[in-house]
């Protein structure tokens, strides 16, 4: 009985081997090593040259990141970030946090304070030109980061790092320059610097300050894990990464918390504004905004309708249901869209 076992056992082994060695193949990219230290050495030492390409990339992605801001189209902003070469010296600071490289870091950190400025610069001159005052949503969603961008930050850091220190993998870069979106925040400054907007350029600061912190110490920590260097020589770079996290966790948590207030608000909202009234129950909403104003909220509503349909009395019958329950107070307002059906008969 024991030898059947044994035998069906080893008949189990050999079958697993026999597919093992058949599909392996197929994922040869989870066994990709790491990168030789002199190879990945030479890749981001040019990464993070300061040479004229990359001058001349990163001001065509500011133009057209500016420009794509400023139209409020996402597509031309994606477009920017693609072509950014901003990334390649930013996780050469993290690997040369990590193994202690003088030279690659203050080469790295050259090269990212030139285009920091540059960008901004160019966004600065662009849109004084163009002489467009208007503030678009793309714009304002840059201006109030919060803990959920940071933690993009971080992993986007993470999967630079590694795609860094992998031979197979470096086409993915692409992708993490997109989710990262070094270039936006800083053109946001350029524009806010000139509308004017100091509150405009403060929030795009912090934000692009995020983006770099959390990439360096997430980026340091993947190529610890890699191998590369060691925390003895990473520890002080480490440590004032993590202190500038801590510093900005704060700001960054009230802004969450806010977000997250507003979302609440805006769903409370919206569930009494198409169930619990009369005036909106049967109105096709469009869309349904909330922001905070002072000590309360305001509200605006664009609805499609005949105009007859809804008048002042009701809107100010609407905002004091609202005020009740939400126990703030709210100023509404409505878009109407006229709506007008037309029949031809028999």
């Amino acid at each position: 009985m024991k030898f059947c076992v044994k035998k069906r056992i080893l008949r189990q082994k050999q079958r697993l081997v026999k597919y093992w060695h058949r599909y392996s193949k197929e994922w040869h990219w989870l066994s990709d090593p790491p990168l030789e230290i002199p190879e990945i050495n030479r890749r981001l030492w040019q990464a993070s040259v300061p040479s004229l390409a990359f001058y001349f990339l990163l001001l065509l992605s500011g133009v057209i990141s500016t420009l794509g801001l400023l139209a409020n189209s996402v597509a031309v902003i994606i477009g920017a970030m693609i072509i950014a070469p901003l990334m390649g010296p930013i996780i050469g600071i993290a690997y040369a946090v990590v193994v202690a490289n003088r030279r690659l870091l203050k080469r790295s950190i050259i090269t990212v304070s030139t285009g920091t400025f540059l960008t901004i610069f160019v966004s600065f001159i662009t849109t004084y030109l163009l002489g467009l005052r208007s503030i678009s949503s793309e714009i304002l969603a840059r201006t109030n980061p919060s803990l959920l961008d940071l933690g993009v930050a971080i992993a986007a850091g993470a999967a630079g790092s590694f795609a860094n220190s992998r031979r197979r993998i470096a086409n993915a870069l692409p992708g993490v320059a997109i989710a990262v979106a070094l270039v936006p925040p800083l053109s946001v400054i350029g524009i806010g610097l000139a509308l004017g907007k100091s509150e405009v350029s403060t929030g795009a600061i912090v934000l692009f300050l995020t983006n770099l912190i959390g990439m360096v110490f997430s980026g340091s920590v993947v190529f610890l894990t890699q191998r590369y260097g060691s925390i003895k020589k990473a520890r002080h770079g480490l440590v004032i990464s993590l202190l500038t996290l801590s510093f900005l966790a704060l700001p960054l948590g009230f802004s969450l918390e806010k977000l997250l207030v507003k979302e609440n608000v805006r769903r409370s909202v919206e569930v009494l504004v198409r169930r619990r009234t009369v005036t909106f129950s049967r109105t096709d909403i469009r869309s349904l905004r909330v922001l905070p104003e002072g000590k309360g909220w305001f509200v605006e509503l664009e609805v499609a309708a005949s105009l007859d349909s809804i008048s002042q009395k009701q809107v100010g019958l609407v905002r004091d249901f609202l005020q009740r329950e939400l126990e703030k107070p709210v100023n509404l307002k409505v878009r109407v869209i006229p709506v007008d059906v037309l029949e031809a008969p028999r």
